[in-house]
């Protein structure tokens, strides 16, 4: 008698999805950045790429920084997480956002929650993390076992 057990979902099909989430935020992050919308004084993933390396860099270095973030969660949600529902990806979104505001933003200058830069920090890192929750579970709904 075969028993069947319930394989993750092939590394392929969450390495895809990760850039594909990457692509997506980033579009509309550089694009808000681009028309003045944005209140970051750079992309965030650009301010962690030089703070790590000590020195400027170009954009084309934060994007590689920001799509290897966003893929490496995407990879832990979609290979490892039980219960993929919407409430599960928007949690991890936002435990992303609490961990941005309390480590990532003092590290890169920026102060506590992003208010050495200002206030406003606060609610535009909330909506690419929210963006992030809702493509991670729509791809890997659409994308399917």
């Amino acid at each position: 008698m075969t028993q069947t057990a319930s394989a993750k979902p092939s590394w392929t099909r969450a390495i895809g999805i990760g850039i594909v989430v990457s692509v997506l935020t980033a579009i509309v992050m550089v694009a808000l950045l681009k028309t003045g919308i944005s209140p970051f004084p750079k992309p965030p993933s650009l301010a962690f790429a030089e703070t790590l390396l000590g020195r400027p860099l170009p954009m084309p270095v934060g994007l590689l920084f920001h799509t290897v973030y966003v893929t490496f969660w995407s990879v832990v949600f979609v290979r490892y997480f039980p219960r993929k529902t919407l409430p599960t990806a928007l949690g991890l979104a936002a435990v992303l956002w609490v961990v941005i505001l309390v480590v990532f933003f003092p590290v890169v200058g920026w102060g506590l929650a992003g208010l050495a830069i200002g206030p406003q920090l606060i609610p535009a890192s909330a909506l690419p993390h929210l963006l992030f929750g809702l493509l991670l579970w729509g791809l890997d709904r659409y994308f399917g076992k």
